[in-house]
């Protein structure tokens, strides 16, 4: 049997006016904490896109559009996607938990919690955050969060890229 591709018109997809005033909150919003590549910020708007992310966080030494390099990759998803700039991520942890939000560090640590054994609360808000390219999240923001997030793998590496992890993620607690 041949398949044929779907025609972007065929999918059904909401415009970027209905995106930004018609869509249900997710729940969920991400936390990028000191990510220093404009790609990598740029892939994590595009995949908070295409999973229906209320907002982004870009704290410390994030690129903030506009920027050419993130919008390369982001693909103007940094114009639908709500997102502010903060300099002090672990008060914003503080405040997101204050608001009602779970905030959970996608981290591996001593008593993570592997994604595959997750189960999300459907009644719960969560904010997710990922950290820096080299250092990860930092220890004062694990230490504010409710509890870690850890991508099980199998692989000789330690880590996968930050925009690799948010997709997964995402894709992971999306039920």
């Amino acid at each position: 049997m041949k398949d044929r591709k779907l025609l972007n018109i065929e999918l059904g997809r909401m415009s970027a006016d209905e995106y930004v005033h018609d869509r249900p909150e997710s729940g969920v919003v991400l936390v990028l904490d000191n990510i220093r590549s404009a790609h990598n910020v740029g892939s994590a708007f595009r995949t908070a896109d295409a999973f229906g992310v209320d907002k982004v966080y870009l704290g410390g030494i994030c690129p903030v559009p506009p920027s050419p390099e993130l919008r390369k990759v982001a693909l103007g998803a940094e114009e639908v996607v709500p997102f502010e700039h903060v300099q002090d991520v672990v008060a914003l942890v503080k405040k997101l938990k204050a608001d009602g939000y779970t905030p959970v560090a996608v981290e591996q640590t001593v008593n993570s919690v592997k994604l595959d054994a997750f189960r999300r609360d459907p009644s719960a808000r969560y904010a997710l955050v990922f950290g820096n390219e080299v250092d990860g999240v930092q220890q004062a923001v694990v230490d504010a969060c409710d509890f870690a997030l850890e991508i099980p793998q199998q692989g000789t590496k330690h880590s996968l890229n930050v925009s690799v992890s948010v997709g997964v993620v995402l894709w992971g607690i999306r039920k």
